[in-house]
Order: C-alpha cells, then sequence, then structure tokens
C-alpha cells in the first residue's frame, strides 16, 4: 500500500503518539538521571521511608481483611488484635443466612447496585465527553464563563448540593427510581474538568484533517479524540465507580426492592453487637470489588497523573 493511499488522519494520529511516546520516554530519562545521582545511602533511606509509608497504608487494609475472619469473641477483644488467631467462616455464613431470609433476595440488591454503576458510570463518561470537546478545542462566546463556574463547582462539597439535588429530583418526580442516582451522577463536574483539560492536549491538527477527511464532530470525538485521550476516561471510570459503588440511595430510594446493596448491608451490619462479624464481612465485600478493578487499571491512572502538565 502505497504511503499516498493512507489517510492523512491516520498519519497525523500516529505521529501525535510518536511525540507522546517520546515525552513519556523522555519523562523516563529523566528520572533514571535522578536515580542515577544518588548514593547507596541516599537508596537505602528511600527505601526504608518509602517501605515505612507502604505498611502505615497496608495497615487498614490487614486489619480489615483480618476482622472479617475473626470469631465474634476475638472482635471484642480489646485491645484488639491484628491477626487472627482462629479464622472461621462464621461472618460470612451468618450474612447469607440473613439475606436468605431477607423480604428481597440478595440478587435483587446485586442487580440494583450493578445496574446503577453500570448506567450512571456510562453516561457520565459520555456526557462528560461530549460536553468538554467543544470546551476544550473550540473558542466561542462565553467558554471562559463556563469553565470558569465548572471549576468553581469544585469547590462545593455533595453536602451542599444535597437540598437542591432532592428538590430538583423531587419535582421531576424520578424518587422511588434508578434515575434518581443516575441523573445526578450524570451532572458530576469533576470528570468534565477532567476530560477539558486532557482534551485541550489532543492537537487540533487531528480534529482539522478529520473535518477535510468529511467526518463530522461525533465521529471525530469518538474515533480520534476519545482513544487520544484514554487515560483520562479510565481514571474517570475508577473515580466513578468508586464512588457509585457506595452509594445507598435512601435519601431517594424507600421502594425495598430498589435498594442498592450497600444500603442492605449497611442495614444488616449495623443492627447490634451480636452483628460485630456480619459487619467485618460486609466491609470485606465492599471492599475488595473496586479494589480489584483499580488494580487491574492503576496504570492507565499512573498515566494521567505523568502526562496531565504536558501540552503540545
Amino acid at each position: 500500500m502505497s504511503v499516498k493511499s493512507i489517510p492523512k488522519t491516520h498519519m497525523l494520529h500516529h505521529a501525535s503518539q510518536t511525540r507522546y511516546r517520546k515525552r513519556r520516554n523522555l519523562f523516563a530519562r529523566l528520572l533514571t538521571d535522578r536515580r542515577s545521582t544518588r548514593s547507596l545511602g541516599g537508596n537505602i533511606v528511600l527505601v526504608l521511608t518509602l517501605g515505612l509509608m507502604a505498611s502505615i497504608f497496608l495497615f487498614p487494609v490487614i486489619f480489615m481483611v483480618n476482622n472479617a475472619f475473626k470469631p465474634l469473641i476475638e472482635l471484642l477483644k480489646f485491645p484488639p488484635d491484628i491477626f487472627v488467631k482462629n479464622p472461621t467462616f462464621e461472618n460470612f455464613q451468618d450474612l447469607g443466612e440473613l439475606f436468605a431470609n431477607s423480604l428481597v433476595p440478595f440478587s435483587r440488591y446485586l442487580f440494583n447496585t450493578i445496574f446503577i454503576v453500570v448506567a450512571g458510570t456510562a453516561g457520565q463518561i459520555i456526557l462528560a465527553s461530549m460536553a468538554a470537546y467543544p470546551l476544550a478545542k473550540y473558542d466561542f462566546p462565553g467558554r471562559n464563563l463556563i469553565f470558569n463556574l465548572i471549576v468553581m463547582s469544585l469547590m462545593f462539597s455533595a453536602a451542599v448540593t444535597a437540598v437542591p439535588t432532592y428538590i430538583i429530583v423531587s419535582k421531576l418526580k424520578l424518587t422511588d427510581t434508578y434515575l434518581s442516582i443516575i441523573l445526578p451522577a450524570f451532572a458530576s463536574t469533576l470528570g468534565l474538568y477532567l476530560m477539558i483539560n486532557f482534551m485541550e492536549q489532543v492537537p487540533s491538527s487531528l480534529i482539522e484533517s478529520a473535518a477535510i477527511d468529511g467526518a463530522n464532530e461525533i465521529n471525530t470525538l469518538f474515533s480520534i479524540v476519545m482513544p487520544a485521550v484514554k487515560p483520562a476516561w479510565i481514571t474517570l471510570f475508577i473515580l466513578s465507580f468508586q464512588n457509585m459503588w457506595g452509594v445507598t440511595g435512601s435519601t431517594f430510594i424507600y421502594d425495598e426492592s430498589l435498594k442498592t446493596l450497600s444500603y442492605a448491608l449497611g442495614q444488616i451490619a449495623t443492627s447490634g453487637i451480636a452483628r460485630q462479624g456480619v459487619m467485618a464481612a460486609v466491609s470485606l465485600i465492599m471492599f475488595i470489588i473496586p479494589t480489584i478493578i483499580f488494580i487491574f487499571m492503576q496504570s492507565n491512572v499512573i498515566e494521567t497523573m505523568t502526562t496531565s502538565g504536558m501540552k503540545e
């Protein structure tokens, strides 16, 4: 195949990717050069410091995992032991029995949670990308005002917007529906701000070449821009998933058959001292799934942090 037969868009995209790899390799060489200037004593101090910090951060995880397999007598012991002495699966068995006697089966809670998380996360990524694209690559009246409003919105916590959100959901008659949780997730400005910053790094020449080749804005966004900012939207996926995985929805949903797994587990685990073992099992279940997803996708998060300050 001749060079002329290769679409200009593909050639420019390949050139952009080549420049990106060169910048990343340069960054890696700079880190290597810095490491080479340290002495043996400096390396030892660095390793010990990192090991100490890692042990501090891992301590709550180790303690939580051990608690999930402790019998009740060990859980109530004071001062508590870090490691379990007589491991048991009774906590998980008790949790299963509680769900077996529940009016709503465990599978229903699990379906509600998965549907809300998948729909909310996918919708947030798509809408944030579509809104970020014109803000990042086009100049139009009011653009700076909109961007400043997005930045200002990041300063407000969820507690501040809880009442306005409830009023809007109630006026729209969305209470006791999945949309009462999903739609507010679409409006998260953190993902929008993240996508704007990364789309600004995409070369405008790629978009101009796509327009010359006859591609419309939707095709340009999803065929050229989105692959170029893959680390950004994967990072947004992880952040959104972790945020929505623990949503109880108790403010908007009152129907027990529509409640999430987080709400059901929380209600069971807080029913008294006798449920301390169940609470430990619940904590491990709620922790392990987002952690597994983060472990498999952490390379993209690191890449996002590494290239966040680079400009074309």
